[in-house]
C-alpha cells in the first residue's frame, strides 16, 4: 500500500551500486522510506510555520534534516532572481532558462563563511546601575555625552549632528501599552472603577519593576506641574502607595526620586483648591505613606528618617510658612511615632500655641478660612499630645491586682503575700517567713529587686503625670479622651 514503488527502491539502489538487490527486500524497504519521507516533510513544515511563512522552501526541509542528525543536501544554488522564458509553439507554457555556469569559476570562487549555529546566551547589561566593562556592552567612552570641544567643532563645522545613544532601555509593546493605560487613567479617570483595579494591578503584579523608573519620573513631572490638581495628587500618591506595596519590586534606588513629590504633597502651601478641595485628607494619606516608608526602608537608608524628620520639624517652626504647611509638618511628624512626637513637638508646643491662640479668635481673626485652618491644627496639635499621652500609659499593666491568699509550704506555717496595685510585681516588704536559714536572705534579695522596679516605675508614673498636667493645661480637659479609665485612675 505504499505510495513508493519498488522500482523506485530498486533503482536508488543500483544508483548505489547495489545490483543484486531481491525484489522481497525492495518491497520491504518501501514502507519504511515512505514513513521517513513523511517524517521530513512534517518536520520541514513545521519550520516553514515558525518562519512565519506559507511556502515551503528548500531551506526548510535541509533545517528538518539537521533537527534529525541527518547529513543535508548539498548542491549549488543561484542567489539571483529566476528567468522565465515562453516555450515556442506554446501559448501558456514557460520555462526556467538556466544559464550556463563555468564548472571552473564554480571551484576558484572563495569558499562562504561557515553559518554559525543558533544559540542563546545571557549576560549583564547593568549591575546595581553599573554598567559592567564586557565585550557584549558598549564602552562607556562612547555611551557618554560629547565633551564641550567636540561640540564646538561640530558648531564650527556647521553641521547639525544627532548623537543617539547606541544603548537603550528597551521596553516590550505590552509594557509601553500598560504604562500609557496607567498613566491615563492617573491624569484622566482617577475616579473610576477601572483606576481602582489598576492601582490593585500595581500592587500584585510580578512583571512591572522594568516600568519602575518610568512611574517614578512620572510622578515626580507631574507633581511638580499639577499642583493645583487635587485629584491628580490623591491618585499620585494612591500609585505610590501601591508600588510600595509590591512585594515584586525592588523600589529601594528610586526613593531618593520618590521622596521630594510625596514630601511636596505632605507641607506644600497649597494643594488643589484651597476652598473646593479637601487637601486635608490628601495630607493625611500622605503622612502616612511617608510613616510607612520610613518603617520600611529606615534600617537600610540610616538617614531616611533623619532627614525627614529635620524638613518636617523646621516646617513646623518656622512662623512663616503657612497654616497649611504647619498642619502637613504636624501630621507627619505624628505618624512617625509618639517618642518622635513626644521628643521634638511637645517641648515646642507651648510657645506654638501662644502663636495659633490669635488664630482662634473670632475678635482677632476676621477672615473665616485662616480661622478654620488654625482649628484644623490645633485639632491635629491635640490629637498628637492625646495620643503621646496614651502612649506612655501603656507601659503601665492592668489595675486589677490578684486577690490575697496563703500558701502552706513543708518547714514553713504560713507566707501571706499583700496585694499590689501591679500584677507583675509581688511586694516583698510585709511578707512574714518562719522557715529556718537562708529563707530570710533570700526574701531581702527579691525585696530589692521588687523595688528598684517600684522605683523606675514611680518615676515613669511621675513622668506621665507631668505631662498630663503640663498638656491639661494647655488644652484643657479635650485631652483627657485620650486617656481609658485604668490609666486615668492611675495617674488620679
Amino acid at each position: 500500500m505504499s505510495i513508493v514503488p519498488k522500482e523506485n527502491i530498486e533503482v536508488i539502489a543500483q544508483s548505489i551500486g547495489i545490483n543484486n538487490l531481491s525484489s522481497d527486500v525492495a518491497l520491504a524497504l518501501a514502507p519504511d522510506v515512505e514513513y521517513r519521507l513523511r517524517e521530513i516533510m512534517q518536520e520541514a513544515i513545521k519550520c516553514m510555520r515558525h518562519s512565519r511563512r506559507t511556502r515551503l522552501s528548500v531551506d526548510d526541509v535541509d533545517a528538518a534534516l539537521n533537527l534529525r542528525n541527518v547529513e543535508p543536501i548539498y548542491g549549488f544554488s543561484s542567489g539571483g532572481q529566476l528567468r522565465f522564458k515562453k516555450a515556442v509553439g506554446y501559448r501558456d507554457l514557460f520555462y526556467i532558462d538556466d544559464r550556463d555556469v563555468d564548472f571552473k569559476d564554480v571551484v576558484e570562487a572563495p569558499l562562504p563563511k561557515a553559518p554559525l549555529d543558533t544559540a542563546v546566551f545571557c549576560h549583564w547589561l547593568a549591575i546595581d546601575g553599573v554598567q559592567p566593562a564586557i565585550p557584549e556592552n558598549a564602552p562607556v567612552s562612547v555611551i557618554a555625552a560629547p565633551s564641550d570641544a567636540k561640540r564646538s567643532e561640530h558648531k564650527d563645522e556647521g553641521v547639525a549632528v544627532d548623537i543617539k545613544l547606541p544603548v537603550k532601555h528597551i521596553l516590550s509593546r505590552e509594557l509601553q501599552l500598560y504604562f500609557d493605560k496607567i498613566t491615563e487613567l492617573v491624569v484622566s479617570k482617577s475616579d473610576s472603577v477601572l483606576f481602582k483595579e489598576a492601582l490593585v494591578s500595581l500592587a500584585t503584579d510580578s512583571g512591572l519593576h522594568p516600568l519602575v523608573p518610568y512611574f517614578t519620573c512620572f510622578i515626580a513631572d507631574e507633581v511638580s506641574r499639577g499642583l493645583n490638581d487635587y485629584h491628580l495628587l490623591f491618585a499620585l500618591m494612591r500609585v505610590v502607595w501601591s508600588l510600595l506595596q509590591n512585594p515584586h519590586i525592588q523600589i529601594e534606588p528610586y526613593l531618593h526620586q520618590l521622596m521630594p513629590p510625596v514630601v511636596t504633597c505632605l507641607v506644600a502651601k497649597r494643594l488643589g483648591n484651597r476652598f473646593a478641595d479637601n487637601h486635608w485628607e490628601l495630607r493625611d494619606f500622605t503622612a502616612k505613606l511617608v510613616a510607612s516608608i520610613c518603617k520600611r526602608f529606615g534600617h537600610v537608608y540610616n538617614t531616611l528618617q533623619t532627614r525627614l524628620t529635620k524638613t518636617l520639624l523646621n516646617a513646623f517652626l518656622d512662623p512663616k510658612r503657612a497654616l497649611t504647611q504647619h498642619y502637613g509638618a504636624i501630621q507627619g511628624l505624628t505618624a512617625l511615632g509618639p517618642n518622635v512626637v513626644r521628643l521634638l513637638m511637645l517641648p515646642n508646643l507651648e510657645p506654638y500655641l501662644t502663636l495659633l491662640e490669635p488664630e482662634l479668635l473670632l475678635e482677632k481673626q476676621k477672615n473665616e478660612m485662616k480661622r478654620y485652618e488654625a482649628w484644623r491644627v490645633y485639632g491635629a496639635l491635640l490629637h498628637a499630645a492625646g495620643h503621646c499621652v496614651y502612649d506612655r500609659l501603656k507601659i503601665f499593666p492592668s489595675l486589677h491586682s490578684p486577690a490575697a491568699h496563703a500558701v502552706w509550704k513543708e518547714n514553713a506555717r504560713i507566707v501571706t503575700i499583700t496585694p499590689s496595685p501591679l500584677p507583675s510585681l509581688v511586694l516583698m516588704s510585709d511578707e512574714i517567713v518562719l522557715d529556718k536559714k537562708g529563707r530570710r536572705n533570700a526574701v531581702n534579695g527579691r525585696h530589692l529587686k521588687a523595688s528598684a522596679m517600684l522605683a523606675q516605675v514611680w518615676k515613669d508614673d511621675l513622668d506621665s503625670g507631668s505631662l498630663l498636667v503640663k498638656l491639661f493645661e494647655l488644652f484643657g480637659e479635650s485631652i483627657l479622651s485620650f486617656i481609658p479609665a485604668p490609666e486615668m485612675s492611675l495617674l488620679l
